[in-house]
């Protein structure tokens, strides 16, 4: 296997069990965990994100409360866009989010 690079490799070496030794079937569950990894840790970063501007929302900071909103809106937009979140749920995230932007005395 002198020729084997990088994923085919791991395809070819690794082990994958409760399949049938089909290649195809083989990457796909090999590619299917990347996938929900991937996923997990952009949820991941979608609530700390979310967290951090619940945060400065309470601090009632609102110069620093306005740029938290910004980057929490846009880390929305993107979960949507790569369809994490339904486009639905993302508006009314940006909805919730905008009435605790007001709700900040400034």
């Amino acid at each position: 296997m002198s020729n084997c690079t990088g994923s085919l490799c791991r395809l070819l070496l690794e082990e994958v069990f409760g399949l049938p030794n089909i290649k195809s079937a083989k990457k796909r569950v090999l590619v299917n965990q990347t996938k929900a990894e991937q996923n997990k840790a952009a949820k991941s970063a979608l609530k700390t994100t979310l967290k951090k501007f619940d945060a400065v929302v309470a601090e009632g900071n609102r110069s620093e409360a306005d740029s938290a909103y910004k980057l929490a809106v846009k880390t929305v937009d993107k979960a949507a866009a790569k369809g994490l979140i339904h486009k639905n749920k993302a508006a009314n995230k940006k909805s919730q989010l905008t009435v605790k932007l007001n709700s900040v005395q400034g």
